[in-house]
C-alpha cells in the first residue's frame, strides 16, 4: 500500500487508515460532515480560535478516498461545481457600468456568505472562461459592489498549490518549511471583474483593495494570517496587467503541467507567477513563524 506520510498537514499512519474505515463501516448511515467532525474531535485537529479544522479533515477524506485508501459516502449534495451552470439562472442586472472610476468609489466587498453563495457560483459559472469547480478546504470568496450597490466583480481565494518552482524559490524555504508554512499563503484563483463593468482601473484598484483586508479577513474566519497571496495568469491568454499595476510580483513562470500529473505527460497552458507579499518579514513568517504557528494545530 503506498500510503502518503503527510496529508493536510497531519501525519497519517496505517492504524489512522484503518480506524477511519472502521468509523465508516460503523456509522455506515453518517454523512462526510459528521465523520470529519468526529475526526477532528477524536485527534483535537482545531484552528487557533478553537473550532474544528473541518474543512481541512474534509479535504484529507476526499484525498484519502481519491487515492483508494477508503471508501466515502456519497455527497449529499452532488449538484455543485460545474453542473451549476445546468441550473435555473440567477436573476441579476447586465446593465453597462462605463464610468470613471472616482465616480463608483468607494466600493463595497462583500464576504460572500450562504446566502449569496449561489449567487457567486452563477456569475463564474456563466461569465468566467475556467467557469466554478467548487472549493475544498480554507477558501474566501468575495462579491464586490459599487457605491450606487452595483455589482461589479467576484474574486476566490483557496488554498496554495502544493509545490511551484519560482514561488518557493522566491520564498527560498525547505521541503519541510513549505510544508508547515504553505496554510499561511492563499491562491487567487478567480478574479473577474463582469463583461459588463467597463471602468478603467478598477481590477488594479480593487486587487489593492482586497489585498488590505485578506489577511485579516482569513484570520476572522480561520483562525490564522496569511502571508502571501499567489495566482497563476495564463500567458497566451492575459498579460496580467492588473497584477502589475498594483504591485504584484512576477516571479517566474510554470513548467506547462498539471498539479495531478504523476508522469509528466499531462500539457496545460504555461503560467506566469505572480505573488503578493502581506508582511515585511514575510520570508521569516513562512519558515520560523508559519513552523512555529502551525505546531500542535
Amino acid at each position: 500500500m503506498n500510503l502518503p506520510k503527510i496529508i493536510q498537514g497531519k501525519h497519517i499512519t496505517l492504524s489512522d487508515i484503518e480506524w477511519i474505515r472502521s468509523l465508516i463501516q460503523i456509522h455506515s448511515d453518517w454523512n462526510r460532515t459528521q465523520l470529519s467532525r468526529e475526526i477532528c474531535a477524536q485527534w483535537n485537529w482545531l484552528n487557533a480560535n478553537g473550532q474544528f479544522k473541518d474543512m481541512a479533515c474534509r479535504t484529507l477524506l476526499l484525498k484519502l478516498d481519491r487515492s483508494g485508501l477508503i471508501t466515502l459516502p456519497k455527497p449529499l449534495n452532488s449538484g455543485g461545481g460545474n453542473h451549476f451552470k445546468n441550473r435555473k439562472t440567477i436573476t441579476h442586472s447586465t446593465d453597462e457600468v462605463i464610468e470613471i472610476l472616482r465616480d463608483l468609489t468607494p466600493l463595497r466587498i462583500e464576504v460572500v456568505q450562504t446566502p449569496s453563495l449561489p449567487l457567486l457560483k452563477h456569475l463564474l459559472s456563466a461569465y468566467h472562461y475556467l467557469g466554478f469547480s467548487g472549493t475544498v478546504g480554507e477558501n474566501m470568496k468575495y462579491l464586490v459592489y459599487d457605491r450606487n450597490n452595483r455589482l461589479l466583480a467576484c474574486l476566490l481565494f483557496r488554498s496554495a498549490a502544493w509545490k511551484t518552482a519560482p514561488r518557493d524559490l522566491f520564498i527560498g524555504w525547505s521541503a519541510h518549511e513549505r510544508q508547515a508554512g504553505l496554510s499561511f499563503i492563499t491562491n487567487n484563483m478567480r478574479f473577474l471583474i463582469l463583461p459588463w463593468v467597463r471602468v478603467p482601473h478598477l481590477a488594479s484598484h480593487l486587487l489593492s483593495q482586497i489585498v488590505n483586508r485578506l489577511s485579516s479577513d482569513w484570520n476572522h474566519k480561520y483562525g490564522h494570517p496569511i502571508h502571501v497571496v499567489e495566482t497563476f495568469v495564463e500567458k497566451d491568454r492575459f498579460r496580467g496587467t492588473c497584477y502589475k499595476a498594483a504591485n504584484w510580483i512576477y516571479v517566474g513562470q510554470t513548467q506547462g503541467r498539471s498539479r495531478n500529473d504523476r508522469f509528466t505527460k499531462l500539457q496545460v497552458p504555461i503560467k506566469d507567477v505572480y505573488l503578493y507579499p502581506l508582511t515585511r518579514h514575510f520570508r521569516k513568517e513562512l519558515t520560523h513563524g508559519a513552523r512555529r504557528d502551525s505546531k500542535g494545530v
